[in-house]
């Protein structure tokens, strides 16, 4: 081999030898921008530790809650007043009819009919209802007490807007429940004239309606709108203390109990839906179609 072949040769390796140095540090040169990439982001991982942190703070902070209501159940229906409340005001009747419900210890209803019938001298006809509904709290829609305070005025409301009422009066019943209205006027039918006395009463979550009206019939003469007024109070506090003797507080609703007392045996729960308290409402109605003094637009 001649001197030039080998020293081409040797020129030959040497260049291959610097091209091989200047690949290996182009191939370092992307290695070293992740490395550095990876050292620049070192912070993310402070940021993830934070919402994480924050996200178990959320889920650790406590549920919505709402007070418990103070009853818990109704009385029977048609137990709700004494048997010399109803002489008084239902002599004729022999027993009283229990409105329909799927659940007792959140809506009922006892209605009764009296004719006490004069022969050509007229009649004498008392038609009277009570209704009770219970509310429950609901995280959603509030404490019970106060959903039991928007159904008794819109009960008192509807009372008033009665279709075909005549003289519509209206003013507060002291010591009954919470609060108490009574609602009287005039129904004029071709029986006779009707005298319709619609009191409506709340006590903690319960909201009990009663209506009571008479007429003289077959040429009898109206009864007197203050006895029978005055009748109704008495048996609407009644019915107010039978719904708190049920729930083991007797004896002192009559004053008014302080709104949001808890019993021992309250709990919370859902409230009743609107479409349950209509349900009531219907109940009562279909019990009043039986008798010619039907308030039209009474629903309770």
């Amino acid at each position: 081999m001649s001197e030039g072949t080998m020293q081409r040769r040797v020129e030959r390796d040497q260049r291959a030898k610097r091209l091989n140095r200047v690949l290996v540090c182009a191939a370092a040169v992307p290695v070293m921008l992740v490395a550095a990439g990876c050292s620049s982001d070192s912070g993310s991982g402070d940021s993830t530790d934070k919402a994480a942190k924050a996200a178990a703070s959320a889920s650790a902070s406590p549920s919505p809650t709402v007070e418990a209501a103070a009853y818990d159940k109704l009385p029977e229906p048609c137990k709700a007043l004494s048997k010399k409340t109803l002489k008084d005001l239902a002599p004729k009747s022999k027993s009283g009819k229990e409105g329909k419900s799927d659940d007792i210890s959140t809506r009922a209803s006892c209605s009764w009919n009296s004719l006490d019938n004069n022969g050509v001298k007229g009649s004498q006809f008392r038609w009277l209802n009570v209704s009770m509904l219970r509310f429950e709290s609901d995280v959603t829609r509030g404490p019970a007490d106060k959903l039991a305070q928007e159904y008794y005025e819109k009960q008192v409301q509807e009372a008033q807007a009665a279709e075909g009422a005549k003289g519509v009066k209206s003013e507060p019943v002291a010591g009954t429940g919470d609060q108490a209205t009574a609602v009287h006027y005039d129904l004029k039918k071709k029986e006779g004239t009707f005298k319709q006395q619609t009191i409506v009463a709340r006590v903690e979550n319960v909201v009990v309606t009663l209506d009571y009206n008479g007429a003289g019939l077959a040429g009898d003469k109206t009864p007197d709108e203050g006895d029978l007024l005055k009748d109704a109070k008495n048996a609407v506090k009644e019915a107010v203390e039978a719904v708190s003797t049920a729930n083991g507080k007797g004896g002192g609703t009559a004053g008014g109990a302080p709104s949001g007392a808890a019993s021992e045996s309250s709990k919370p729960s859902k409230s009743p839906s609107k479409s349950a308290s209509k349900e009531a409402s219907d109940e009562s109605s279909e019990d009043a179609s039986a008798s010619p003094s039907k308030k039209p637009a009474s629903k309770s």
